[in-house]
């Protein structure tokens, strides 16, 4: 394996001891992360060894795509049948239609806003998350969630879809975001997995124009206008690292026609062939000439403006949410 790339593993399987090692200080337990602390140290020895990313049954090379998501692997697919690997691959089918059909519903508009999203996941399932929740009551209100899970494949998705029931367990008419977030974040805390946290933004809309949002470590959102654009920066940690983490929400006024623009490391971390990152300097300079636009319409330049830099598929998952304010 070159060194180079060597050295990245070791510093990704040094990272992963640091947080199991912190959150046995944190929660004073043995278990399951004493095991998954056996199993990193163990990596680590491999890796010393020059045996990292050997499978133990051929001892031919797992696939290097695979260890940058679960680096402790010891396996690849030879010891699985051609009807196993069939079996596998329609579980993973019915694992993502499960998953679309836990999105929202398409151009939702309630309390004055409309909605559009784009659910872009890099293989069959995804670790981001989107979700609306119309609140219709006197007054309306419109409850939004964007995120992403750290990691990827089945694992990521399956945390996703934790976070996301948690979420919609707990919304009820005018409860304000930064008591929402802090909640969830106890939850997810309560019973925590290792290694798995998420960023994410969750805010309420309503009538008057009023934004209340909680930005937990994502990538910060974009408020366009004729005559503006406006970043929300994280004031919090991602949830499901600490269970005592305070959460803070800001407070918005759009004018009718105005956008909320949201949107996960997908599309600002795409990469075209030589390395570059489509970055937020280039979206600034694509949104604002698209700020009347329609959410539907806004989101379809956005995506083709990404596919083109990129050129070809995204290889990570990618999501949009856009609300826009009735003019």
């Amino acid at each position: 394996m070159d060194a180079s790339v060597s050295a990245a593993f070791r510093d990704q399987l040094m990272d992963r001891r640091r947080q199991i090692a912190a959150a046995l200080e944190r929660l004073g337990e043995a278990g399951d992360l004493m095991r998954l602390l056996q199993e990193v140290d163990d990596a680590l020895g491999r890796l010393e060894g020059n045996r990292f990313g050997e499978c133990l049954v051929c001892h031919g090379e797992v696939d290097e795509a695979d260890l940058h998501i679960h680096p402790t692997l010891q396996y690849c697919f030879c010891e699985l049948s051609r009807e196993q690997i069939s079996a596998l691959e329609s579980d993973l089918g019915l694992a993502s239609r499960i998953q679309w059909s836990l999105l929202p519903e398409q151009d939702l508009r309630c309390a004055g806003w409309k909605s559009h999203f784009r659910y872009q996941p890099a293989g069959h399932v995804s670790g981001d998350m989107c979700d609306l929740i119309a609140c219709p009551g006197s007054p309306a209100e419109l409850y939004f969630l964007i995120g992403d899970v750290a990691g990827k494949g089945v694992a990521a998705s399956l945390f996703m879809a934790h976070v996301g029931a948690i979420f919609r367990s707990l919304i009820e008419p005018s409860i304000p975001v930064d008591r929402l977030v802090t909640r969830a974040n106890e939850l997810l805390t309560q019973k925590s997995v290792v290694s798995r946290y998420a960023t994410l933004v969750c805010g309420r809309a309503v009538a008057d124009g009023t934004i209340e949002i909680c930005n937990a470590g994502h990538c910060p959102p974009l408020v366009l206008g004729s005559r503006r654009v406006l970043s929300v920066e994280a004031t919090g940690l991602p949830v499901g690292m600490f269970g005592a983490t305070p959460f803070t929400a800001s407070r918005l006024s759009l004018e009718p026609g105005e956008t909320l623009f949201l949107y996960t490391d997908g599309l600002s971390e795409a990469t075209n062939r030589s390395g570059e990152e489509f970055g937020t300097t280039r979206m600034l300079e694509i949104l604002p000439k698209h700020a009347d636009a329609e959410p539907m319409e806004l989101a379809a330049t956005v995506l083709k403006d990404s596919y083109e830099f990129a050129g070809g598929p995204w290889k990570d998952d990618l999501t949009l949410l856009i609300l826009r304010r009735d003019a």
